[in-house]
């Protein structure tokens, strides 16, 4: 019988047994149903070819647990999804942007913008709001809130005031932290 003809549970056995040969024809097997499961949970921190190898190696350390009760690729498929949502939560906790996820244009914008004083309405191309919406998710709502209103949207303090309820110095004093915060998250960037 060839290898192409294995079944999948002689194949399953083999790789138990640490077999490469039946270990290649199982990963290639399933391969494509693992891409297309990263594909659609991928985390945006996280390179798909990173999280595909991340789950075989999970399946390959877990293959004594498969009982054969349901279909291999229902097994494969939990532990796909659940490796995507790990990582998911893993980013959740922590939102900062690392160097590596932003684009080589990108970066190269950021190195200009901390080499001068650009405030964020002089930017013009869709590639830096792009990054600045990037910048703008690791700022709490409000802060996010005023940034937008003031910076963005090019409104007074008086308009963001009667937008928000908020007073005129709270206006300030958290459009000024909030500023504070993406130099902040702007100089941790540079630093990597």
């Amino acid at each position: 019988m060839g290898e192409a003809a294995l079944d999948m549970a002689a194949c399953i056995q083999r790789v138990r047994q640490r077999d490469e040969q039946a270990a290649r024809v199982f990963m290639d097997r399933l391969y494509p149903l693992v891409l297309k499961l990263v594909r659609a949970h991928l985390p945006r921190r996280t390179s798909e070819e990173d999280l595909v190898q991340t789950v075989f190696m999970k399946i390959f350390a877990n293959i004594g647990q498969y009982s054969g009760q349901v279909p291999v690729e229902h097994w494969v498929s939990r532990i796909a999804v659940n490796t995507c949502f790990n990582e998911l939560k893993a980013e959740r906790i922590r939102p900062e942007w690392r160097w590596s996820d932003f684009s080589e244009e990108e970066q190269h914008m950021l190195n200009s913008l901390g080499s001068q004083a650009v405030e964020p309405s002089d930017l013009p191309d869709a590639g830096t709001r792009d990054l600045l919406e990037k910048l703008l998710h690791t700022l709490n709502p409000q802060d996010r809130l005023v940034i937008q209103l003031l910076h963005l949207e090019e409104r007074s303090v008086a308009e963001v005031k009667q937008l928000t309820g908020w007073s005129e110095p709270m206006v300030k004093v958290r459009a000024f932290r909030a500023r504070k915060k993406l130099q902040k998250s702007l100089k941790k960037l540079e630093a990597r």
